[in-house]
Parts: structure tokens; sequence; C-alpha cells
């Protein structure tokens, strides 16, 4: 308004909190004259918040470096108390046979050829609810699909199991079992052996064990597996979520030496869920794949399992040999689950079932039960 005299207003620095983000080039980074302005504006808002002249050399990188990624580190004992150790490793892409010939206890598979056609998505049974036959259906074919046979529709799976269950709050479980190589049969997918810690509404897993799955790891060899289940929903074989231990002699997937028994584990420690075999860990679940809400264990379950086209299959389970066999000497050979401990839980009192009549079980003790047979052949 003429006559008004001119009011000035105060200059006021610009708060860090208030500065403008710099132009960027087209390939995303801060232009050369942009970077001056960018340092210059900095340091007017270091003087006006601080009444410290700062400098900066605009020549120079402004992004800080990230921290340093945090490791995980493995429980300092083995779920059954023994310090870690590399186990004895074979000649990688050794069979299950040549394993146990030397002595050795696994060893990586890179026998097979690049164009094999097998999948980590393989059919996983579901963790016993009731004690009963469990049915699904897959894409995926018993055998490896061949250029003549694509894969089409889908199957029909039945799971039987023989089973040590227990309702108990660990942190995690141990377990030694037999490892075998039982015949799978032409229309079927697996035969498993495994250990598992569920949460307490069963919707929550992690399992390690071995198998002999055609489908998943492209022979009929006798391999190491681990799984995971979250909110309910399968994953896959190996692969999903699971992080290898740097350093660690095998990974999942690895060859196993058979007719042998290893030990085989799972703990939660400092937030997430380790996997261990024979005499070390070899890897982890991340705790933050369950959002951090799967901490603790509720259910305990050992088992075996196959997944079959029918609920009468020609396939083996644990080394084929049944524990209540009529000939003594074939019952005491027959696989067994044994010495199994829990880490900061329970005492030790495993309900033992089977799903049906080919495959048994007898119980030796609270931790230790023998199972299998030959299927109906």
């Amino acid at each position: 308004m003429v006559g008004s005299p001119l009011r000035t207003v105060p200059e006021v620095p610009p708060s860090p909190h208030r500065l403008r983000l710099p132009q960027m080039n087209e390939d995303g980074h801060v232009s050369i004259s942009r970077r001056g302005l960018l340092a210059a504006g900095l340091a007017l808002a270091a003087v006006g918040a601080m009444g410290v002249v700062s400098t900066m050399n605009a020549g120079a990188a402004e992004t800080p470096a990230a921290p340093a990624a945090v490791v995980p580190t493995p429980p300092p004992l083995l779920p059954w108390g023994a310090k870690p150790r590399p186990i004895k490793k074979g000649k990688d892409g050794a069979s299950s046979a040549a394993l146990r010939a030397s002595g050795a206890s696994a060893a990586n598979d890179i026998a097979n050829p690049a164009d094999q056609d097998v999948t980590p998505f393989g059919p996983k049974g579901e963790s016993q609810r009731s004690g009963v036959l469990k049915k699904s259906r897959t894409a995926v074919p018993p055998l490896p699909p061949t250029a003549a046979e694509p894969v089409t529709g889908t199957g029909n799976v039945n799971y039987l199991y023989t089973i040590g269950k227990q309702e108990a709050t660990v942190d995690g479980v141990g377990a030694l079992l037999t490892v075998a190589k039982p015949t799978v049969g032409a229309a079927d997918w697996h035969s498993l052996a495994e250990i598992a810690v569920q949460s307490a509404d069963t919707k929550q897993a992690v399992e390690i064990g071995w198998t002999v799955d055609r489908s998943t790891n492209g022979d009929e060899e006798t391999h190491l597996f681990v799984y995971h289940w979250i909110d309910g929903k399968s994953t896959c074989y190996n692969t999903c979520d699971f992080v290898p231990l740097a350093g660690a002699s095998i990974a999942p997937g690895a060859t196993l030496a058979t007719d042998v028994v290893k030990a085989f584990g799972i703990q939660y420690s400092d937030g997430n869920w380790w996997v261990a075999f024979d005499s070390e860990w070899i890897g982890y679940f991340p705790g933050k794949v369950w959002s951090g809400n799967y901490t603790k264990g509720g259910i305990v379950q050992v088992y075996g399992e196959i997944a079959a086209s029918t609920t009468t299959p020609c396939t083996q389970m644990g080394n084929g040999k049944k524990p209540d066999d009529e000939d003594a000497v074939v019952a005491a050979a027959a696989a067994k689950i044994s010495s199994v401990t829990y880490v900061n839980g329970p005492t030790v009192a495993l309900t033992v079932s089977k799903t049906s009549d080919l495959y048994t079980t007898l119980q030796s003790t609270d931790r230790t039960f023998r199972y299998g047979g030959p299927g109906k052949c």
C-alpha cells in the first residue's frame, strides 16, 4: 500500500528437515552442480541450527556407508548337548553306498545331469493331527517327466505315517534316525523320515530329515531335506527361505550314507530356526518369514512318511522291515527313531501311532521306537 513502510521479513535458515530433495540425472544420481548446492544448503543448515560454521567437500561421497550386516550365529551346542564339529564329508556326487563304504556321512550332490527335470515343489504331507490317512493333490508327477511325457493335470497323493508325537513347549528337538534307502514304487512319490517342531496351533513348522524322492532329487539315492510351513501353507524342499550356514560341510539336498544312524536337530535361537545334521549346524530359517511370531514349539513329531498314489502302495517305509515281524531278527533290524531330546522342554513322553496296517511301530521307551514295513508288494 502506498505510504506504508516496507516490512522486511527476517531470513530464517532452512531446517534440515525442510531441505528440498536435489534434482537427479536420468540415471538416478545427483548432478555435480546440484551436489554443490546441496552441500551449501547443508552447511547453511548447520550454521543456523548449531551456530558453528560447517563445510563439506562437494566431491566426496555424501551417502554414508551402510552398516555391516549382522550374520546370525548358531547356538554354541547342538540340540543334544554336543559342540558342533565338521562332519566327515565324501566326494561330491558320491552315491549313498559309496559314502557308507568310505565312512563318510554325506556329500553334496552334483551328479545329476544339468538337464534333469527335478523340482523342489514335490508333495509334502501335512503334520498329523488325528492319526488318520491324509490326502492331497499335486501337479508334480511321481517320476521326472520326459519330453515325450509332459506334465499334465494333477494326481492324488495319499500320505501314510508311523509317528511319535507329544504336545510340548520346547525351544528345539534332536533325535537319532536310521538313515535308510527304501524302494519307492514307480507310481509313488517318496519315502522319508524326519523330525518336526510345530507351533501349538500346528500352522507353523520346521522339519529336517532324509528322503528318497525322484521328483525332487532326480535319482533314487537318499538325500537330506529341510522344509517349513507358514500359516498352514506348504513351501518347498531345501530352497524356500532357507539360509545355508557359511562354512558348513553340506547343504540340504546332499546325498547321505545309508544303513547308518545319524543325529538330526532343530532349535530356535536368537530369532531364527536352526537345523543340524550329524555333528554340525547346516543353516537356518529366518524368524522374519513368520513375522517374528513363531518362537516356540508347541508340538513335537518324529515320523516315517510315504507319499503314494494309492492307500496300499508298493513302497517301503524306513528300511523296509517291520518291527513286529514274526522273525525276531528282522524285527530287531527295523528302522528306528531314538534318543529324542528336547531343548528347554519337558520330559520326553512320545505317543506312537500308525495310519495303516502296512507300516507298523514298536515302542521300546518313551523316546524310542522302531517303525516301517515293505508295503503291499
